[in-house]
């Protein structure tokens, strides 16, 4: 273990990362399949930009959401597989004080960032089914813009107050993170500090931030499957559903796992729940662009342009 103890106070240099197992046999498969989950999330994510931004037709609210969040996605899961990657192929452990803080933080930011652009993509089928009317000057591409600038500012804030309480710690037990990537609870769980002014922040702010736009968006689908069940036409049922149906798998997904680490207290934290941080860390953004274009008509005609456009410039 490398430190510079300074009135009483153990200031780490480096920490090391365990990752899901230590068993030599098991690294080659791993680095397979994380740099086959990145490379398929981070090309999903990109033909999703390319397809929307090369698309006139596509050029709508919605889909400038569903651009921004593959964007965020692929940050999403840079900040950490690529790190992952190397210290798998290069067989070290180790990642510096300041580069695991750095990580800790982008990692925050971009999970906060999804949670954010999930909240404004229901508003926007909310607007699109319960008053339509309005929905051209309601989502207005000002209010797009500025929303989603908006969101950048403030996920900024609770990833920057995290960071600075990690540094006031002192980690004189061990430095040895059982994780793939440093993450707020297996930070905090290695400390010999006292903690509970940064649970209180996980606790208070955190679930300002994350369970609001949670129940932002079920309270959203609330008015929206009320408006589709008043609709006669079976045909019009169908139609408003099919256009939620991408979103509301993505959301339970994100979700499902997200609030399955972090409901918890820190000091309960184990290594089932480094996998399920491995899940929405890497998988979900993975997957993400096959659940937005596999039932959705328009995304697969843009993705079939954008393919035929691409044979027509090779030759």
């Amino acid at each position: 273990m490398e430190a510079l103890v300074t009135d009483n106070l153990t200031r780490i240099s480096k920490f090391f990362l365990l990752g899901l197992s230590e068993v030599p046999e098991h690294q080659s498969l791993l680095f397979s399949l994380f740099l086959f989950m990145y490379l398929v999330g981070v090309m999903g994510n990109l033909l999703i930009i390319m397809a929307i931004s090369l698309t006139p037709k596509l050029h709508t609210p919605m889909y400038f959401f569903i651009a921004n969040l593959s964007l965020v996605d692929i940050c999403f899961t840079s900040v950490t597989v690529p790190k992952m990657l190397l210290n798998i192929q290069t067989q070290s452990q180790s990642i510096p004080y300041a580069g695991c803080l750095t990580q800790m933080y982008f990692l925050i930011l971009f999970l906060e960032l999804d949670n954010v652009l999930l909240a404004v993509m229901a508003y926007d089928r909310y607007v699109a089914i319960c008053h339509s009317l309005h929905y051209a000057s309601t989502m207005s591409p000002t209010f797009c813009i500025t929303s989603v600038s908006v969101a950048l500012i403030v996920t900024n804030i609770y990833p920057l107050i995290h960071t600075l309480l990690i540094d006031t710690l002192s980690f004189c037990a061990s430095v040895q993170i059982h994780h793939l990537f440093c993450e707020l609870y297996a930070l905090l769980k290695l400390s010999c500090s006292d903690i509970h002014v940064n649970e209180l922040v996980v606790y208070t702010l955190g679930s300002i931030l994350f369970v609001t736009p949670f129940l932002f968006i079920c309270l959203s689908y609330m008015h929206i499957f009320s408006a589709i069940l008043r609709l006669h036409s079976s045909q019009s049922k169908l139609k408003a559903f099919s256009t939620c149906s991408s979103h509301v798998a993505v959301v339970s997904l994100f979700y499902g796992t997200l609030f399955g680490v972090y409901l918890q207290p820190s000091s309960s934290y184990t290594v089932e729940d480094s996998v399920a941080t491995v899940l929405y860390a890497v998988v979900t953004p993975m997957l993400n662009p096959f659940i937005y274009s596999l039932r959705n008509k328009d995304m697969q005609q843009a993705l079939r342009g954008l393919f035929s456009w691409s044979k027509v410039q090779s030759w």
